[in-house]
């Protein structure tokens, strides 16, 4: 297979796996986290060095607050167990956490442990995971833009080149593979700038029924399409 340098995966349909089921919207988070495990180290294992998983929109943020306070429970506890070294991928992959949002949006406690998780696996080189949360693409160029603008009033210069742009991004790799599940055809506001030239996979499959069968399948498919890059 083809695998690409960097995977990008839209979380898509939590809720309605809950809800025909006949349960709670956080109970499919739940599952979804769960699944996210298993899928993380799908990728690791094909090889891929760096995903940027899609958790939290700002939009996210609106959602009612038991649901919402439900979902910081499950990043709690999965960063808790990274933290404390009680899953193993981390280190037998070697792989570096970067929490990436508008993380002030979030309850202290969890800022807190984000920072510990960052630190404890900063010292990994060999794969990325870009844990997007409280995260949206307009907010992402908004706070670059700024960093541009304090420069520019700094230095005098006006001119703002592509490299100016994403030297001040949040992720600076572009996207080659974007999956989304749920059966939308959306990117949400996702990684826009970077996902520029990415293939754009969906399934209907919702998230937390997503499997290893279907990464594999979305993988072979990006490998058979043919990538012009506008040329």
């Amino acid at each position: 297979m083809q695998i690409p340098n960097h995977l990008g995966i839209i979380i898509d349909g939590n809720r309605r796996w809950a809800r025909e089921r006949g349960l709670n919207p956080w109970m499919g988070h739940w599952q979804g986290a769960k699944n996210l495990d298993k899928i993380l180290e799908d990728c690791m294992k094909l090889g891929i060095p760096q995903v940027s998983v899609y958790a939290l929109s700002t939009e996210n943020l609106n959602r009612p607050k038991r649901e919402l306070d439900e979902i910081f429970k499950i990043y709690y506890h999965y960063l808790k167990r990274w933290e404390k070294g009680k899953n193993g991928l981390l280190d037998k992959y070697e792989i570096k956490i970067r929490c990436l949002g508008n993380i002030d949006k979030l309850p202290p406690k969890l800022v807190k442990l984000i920072g510990k998780v960052m630190k404890k696996t900063a010292k990994y080189q060999k794969k990325v995971l870009n844990f997007l949360v409280a995260y949206g693409s307009h907010f992402e160029l908004k706070e670059a833009m700024i960093k541009i603008g304090e420069k520019i009033l700094k230095v005098g210069k006006v001119e703002i080149s592509e490299k100016d742009i994403e030297e001040n991004l949040l992720v600076q790799t572009p996207l080659d593979l974007v999956i989304r599940t749920g059966g939308w055809y959306r990117l949400s506001n996702f990684l826009l700038w970077q996902a520029s030239y990415a293939e754009l996979y969906v399934t209907k499959t919702l998230w937390p029924a997503f499997t290893k069968k279907e990464l594999i399948k979305a993988i072979k498919w990006y490998g058979s399409v043919k990538k012009n890059y506008g040329k």
